[in-house]
């Protein structure tokens, strides 16, 4: 009897024990490997899922809008697109498509993929054949040569702009052409639907929505709020599954402004005529409501359009109402009679005689036109003369003078707290004399601003409470200071009708169905040295007289030809925003005479 053969068993017996060997062998290195990934180093393999799976959404906010007091829009957001190009994923989509044409030619496209000098060349001929690429300059508006740099300078950039806020219709044109490496980017810009009617109050942002004047600039933080981000984890096929971290954005403020925009587009259209019709250098006008010191117009002249900012050079952007100081002339004639008659100098119906219609004082000369001789307080305002409230400022101690000045606003900004206000030239510590107080009564050696005149003569309007400026919507009547005595205010008031009279400085000015108190203003400009020829026309005032509601102050700068007189170069524009503005306010006429400037010269 034979013996079984051992070998082939021995031989089974040894592949299993290798087998089960290099089995314990894998499950040791896996196991091995596993905790050095969970144990040793995670964050690493944490971060590679991540990317894989974790997603971060920005959830944008638009910029807060404007209005005016009624609700009408002023500044908005429109969603817009801009187009932008990724070079380096534009280079790499070129050099896969010429890798590939030379496969298909039987070339070996390994060899040519190496061969950086010979692939730059045949990348360069690629992108040259292609006419999508010019289209896609002529849709943008860009010359070839510039659309060429940006996508083909530098290729190992991720990011350059090719064109900011293009319409609808180009970026539709833009995705139909199917580029590689060009992207759309939904973005908004800011839309102005009043124009240049508005323009200096709202300022404007820059092309990525930063606020750079007015409104726009002063209320950045508040216009703008906060974007939220929200990290989420996503599966294979895209869909949400988890929400890993949440920050909620932080809504942009929607700004409510004192302005009405019916009576700011009145008072610009009146303001642009006064300055095209006299062929002034600028302008600017105000009304104010005297009851709560709200801004209800403020416009310039020339102005800008905030939409089309191509032709809005400097000069045009400048908020002249609150930054251009000029001397106001004869409109502070007013101010210097209620000065004495709130010192106790003077009663409301007492005479000054200003024969012979000059005086020296300290070897300099303040003169009337001509002699008036004996005049009353009214008649002083009614004609402007220098030498009644000259006589009348000698009057009163001079620090009580220049104090006064202090204290209606001069020197100091008008609280509206708009971007670039200027306090005005006005030096109360230094010394006096009396001919620097003679003129201080009519005008000089003081600089103010259409804004400062604007609150002074709302306070006039207000019985004598001075209350500060404000550009904002205001649910009740700011808190006010009483400098002057409510019947000295009135007395005052009442005296100034008489500019409308014949004889007046404003005898040519007719308010449509109000009566109103204003007077005159005609200043020299200063240069170097003295006076020039130049001069700055006034007008301001407050109707109705029975029941002051608004204040108007509309400045002509630089008038040409002859007629420079505040009541002819600014006088109609006046009466047209008075009137106007008072009727869409609802306020009851006081008086049945209708607006019209007659063909009779003024002199002041």
């Amino acid at each position: 009897m034979m013996k079984p053969k051992s070998a082939p068993v021995n031989l089974i017996t040894w592949r299993f024990a290798l087998v089960c060997v290099v089995l314990v062998l894998v499950f040791v290195t896996l196991m091995a490997r596993a905790a050095y990934l969970q144990v040793i180093e995670p964050d690493k393999a944490r971060a590679e899922n991540a990317k894989r799976t974790v997603r971060v959404e920005t959830l944008t906010v638009q910029r807060g809008m404007i209005f005016d007091r009624n609700g009408k829009e002023l500044a908005v957001s429109v969603p817009v697109v801009s187009v932008y190009a990724d070079p380096l994923a534009l280079d790499k989509s070129i050099a896969k498509k010429v890798l590939r044409a030379a496969r298909k030619n039987g070339e070996d496209h390994k060899a040519l993929a190496l061969d950086e000098a010979t692939l730059n060349e045949r990348k360069i001929q690629w992108y040259a054949q292609d006419l999508r690429w010019r289209e896609l300059a002529d849709v943008l508006q860009i010359d070839n040569d510039k659309v060429d740099s940006r996508l083909r300078g530098n290729t190992s950039r991720r990011f350059v702009y090719l064109k900011r806020q293009v319409t609808p219709a180009v970026a539709n044109y833009i995705r139909q052409l199917k580029l590689p490496g060009i992207h759309l980017l939904d973005e908004s810009k800011r839309f102005y639907p009043s124009g240049e009617v508005s323009a200096h109050v709202l300022g404007f942002t820059n092309i990525d929505g930063v606020g750079i004047e007015g409104i726009e600039k002063l209320f950045e933080n508040a216009l703008t709020g906060a974007e939220g981000r929200r990290t989420i984890r996503k599966d294979a096929q895209g869909r949400e599954v988890q929400v890993l971290s949440e920050e909620q954005r932080v809504e942009p403020e929607n700004i409510e402004l004192s302005i009405d925009l019916r009576i700011q587009a009145i008072a610009y259209k009146a303001l642009k005529s006064a300055v095209l019709s006299y062929k002034a250098t600028s302008g600017s006008a105000m009304v104010v409501d005297v009851t709560t010191g709200e801004v209800l117009a403020m416009v310039n002249s020339p102005s800008f359009n905030p939409n089309d900012m191509r032709d809005a050079a400097p000069y045009k952007r400048r908020n002249r109402a609150i930054t251009d100081l000029f001397e106001p002339g004869s409109t502070l004639k007013p101010l210097a009679i209620l000065a004495g008659l709130d010192y106790g100098a003077i009663d409301a119906d007492d005479t000054v005689n200003t024969y012979p219609g000059w005086m020296r004082l300290g070897g300099s000369l303040v003169k009337d036109t001509r002699n008036h001789g004996e005049m009353s307080l009214r008649e002083i305002l009614k004609v402007s003369s220098n030498m009644g409230v000259a006589k009348i400022s000698q009057m009163l101690p001079k620090e009580y003078m220049v104090g006064l000045y202090q204290k209606v606003g001069f020197g100091q900004d008008t609280g509206t707290l708009m971007v670039g206000e200027s306090s005005g030239l006005f030096y109360p510590n230094r010394r006096w004399s009396d001919f620097e107080i003679a003129t201080l009564s009519y005008g000089y050696a003081v600089s103010v601003s259409t804004a400062q005149i604007a609150r002074l003569y709302a306070t006039f309007g207000a019985g004598g409470i001075s209350r500060p400026l404000t550009i904002l919507k205001q649910e009740k009547p700011q808190e006010g200071q009483r400098v002057f005595e409510e019947e000295h205010v009135k007395a005052v008031v009442a005296m100034m009708e008489s500019v409308f009279e014949k004889g007046g400085t404003a005898a040519n000015v007719k308010v449509d169905g109000y009566r109103a108190a204003g007077k005159t203003g005609t200043s020299e400009k200063a240069v170097a040295g003295g006076y020039g020829d130049e001069y700055v026309g006034y007008f301001a005032g407050v109707a109705p007289v029975s029941d002051p509601r608004l204040a108007v102050v509309v400045m002509v700068n630089e008038p040409g030809d002859d007629i420079y007189y505040g009541g002819q170069t600014s006088g109609p524009a006046f009466a047209e925003i008075m009137s106007s503005a008072l009727r869409i306010l609802n306020v009851a006429p006081d008086k049945g005479r209708v607006a019209r400037v007659s063909e009779d010269k003024n002199d002041a």
